[in-house]
């Protein structure tokens, strides 16, 4: 999986997982040429590599029981994570289309790698037990609809989802989509507090825990839930309740789109052609979950927009690890965290191959990025919980 020898690293995500999906025991290899994957030999595999055009060498056992050794070495930053069983995975998505795309859906997608959509009806009626992994991308959990209230109030797309969203609050019971939504995160909170695996890009990530702290606060103008909001709302916030972040001010305009002081995007000054984001060096053996999170051919990833962008470094709790940011503009992109039983990922930005994706751009075509350094952190986080897991030292 280095960047030399590999033609197809997305692909290989779906080949590891397709070969644990027929009970078959992988080794991840973590830090040895890319973070490589050791597959029992088979004609079939070697077959399906072929088909889908994926890199491979074949071994001898005592080849294989070479680099095993290495990898052990305490002087080697390396090592074989064992990865039992297929995780199954569900991606939290409006049945509708919606004016974008969903970066997740889409490299699964091209990875050949099944998953299963869920939205509030399944969150609210405990269909998240069903799953060892969840994906939440372009959502807002606030009820503010995206806060595209200021550019797109008029448009079509945004009247249809209002009131689509609306008619769903109603159906289950509820008297407003902020009520509904702080229910579903409730539900998605307690998943991952139970054992379960969270990964979120985008307006997922800030949406998400700006909810969680806002419980019995309105914190929605008259345009969104048809009511004013809480007076001085900021003061009743209660980050104890949140998983990543803490101290934001929200963003009480609703012609601004953007939620909280969380994100970055309005406070970046940094040109597209420098915009890289660097991911840290972790101890293999000590701190395995970090190091097969950040496992790439580079340790330097092109930046990419989003509503979410990044995260301000001040506002991440000291108990959750940035695992990629870019010191310069003093910013976290990618950051890992434990709550309860489970973890959670959130990786900023909407489409690592798509800088400023914007409503309506077409959609990444993956053909011509099988290689990116971007979309491999997100399978990293796919394969993650069919690892054997070990306690984390730090």
């Amino acid at each position: 999986m280095d960047a030399e020898s590999q033609k197809n690293h997305l692909k290989a995500y779906g080949i590891t997982y397709w070969t644990l999906e027929q009970q078959l025991k992988v080794k991840w290899l973590l830090n040895y040429r890319g973070g490589s994957f050791l597959l029992p030999d088979s004609e079939r595999i070697q077959r399906e590599c072929q088909i889908r055009g994926v890199s491979y060498e074949v071994l001898s056992n005592a080849k294989a029981e070479s680099i095993l050794e290495e990898i052990s070495s305490p002087s080697k930053n390396m090592e074989a994570v064992v990865l039992e069983k297929a995780p199954k995975i569900a991606v939290y998505t409006p049945k509708g289309k919606l004016p974008w795309d969903d970066a997740v859906t889409m490299v699964l997608t091209y990875a050949e790698i099944p998953y299963e959509t869920v939205y509030d009806e399944e969150v609210l009626n405990d269909g998240l037990l069903l799953f060892d992994w969840l994906h939440l991308h372009h959502e807002d959990f606030t009820g503010q609809y995206g806060k595209f209230y200021g550019n797109y109030r008029t448009a079509a797309w945004y009247i249809e989802e209002k009131k689509e969203a609306e008619a769903l609050a109603t159906k289950l019971g509820y008297n407003k989509v902020s009520e509904e939504k702080l229910a579903v995160s409730k539900k998605i909170r307690d998943y991952v507090i139970g054992g379960g695996f969270m990964f979120a890009m985008c307006s997922a990530t800030d949406s998400f825990d700006i909810a969680l702290s806002a419980e019995g606060v309105d914190i929605c103008e008259p345009m969104f839930d048809g009511d004013g909001s809480d007076p001085n709302y900021q003061a009743k916030v209660d980050y104890n309740k949140t998983f990543a972040f803490k101290d934001f001010t929200l963003e009480r305009n609703p012609l601004v789109y953007e939620f909280s002081s969380i994100d970055m995007t309005q406070k970046r000054r940094i040109p597209k052609m420098t915009d890289y984001f660097t991911l840290m060096d972790f101890s293999a053996k000590w701190d395995p979950i970090p190091t097969m999170l950040c496992q790439n051919h580079t340790a330097l990833v092109k930046g990419f927009m989003g509503q979410t962008t990044a995260f301000t470094r001040d506002e991440i709790k000291s108990n959750v690890l940035v695992m990629g940011e870019n010191k310069t503009n003093g910013e976290a992109k990618y950051i890992h965290g434990i709550k309860g039983k489970g973890f959670f990922t959130f990786y900023g930005g909407h489409d690592p191959e798509d800088y400023t994706h914007r409503v309506g751009d077409p959609k990444t075509e993956l053909d011509l990025y099988p290689t990116s350094p971007g979309y491999r952190l997100i399978l990293n986080n796919v394969l993650f919980p069919a690892a054997k897991k070990k306690k984390q030292k730090t």
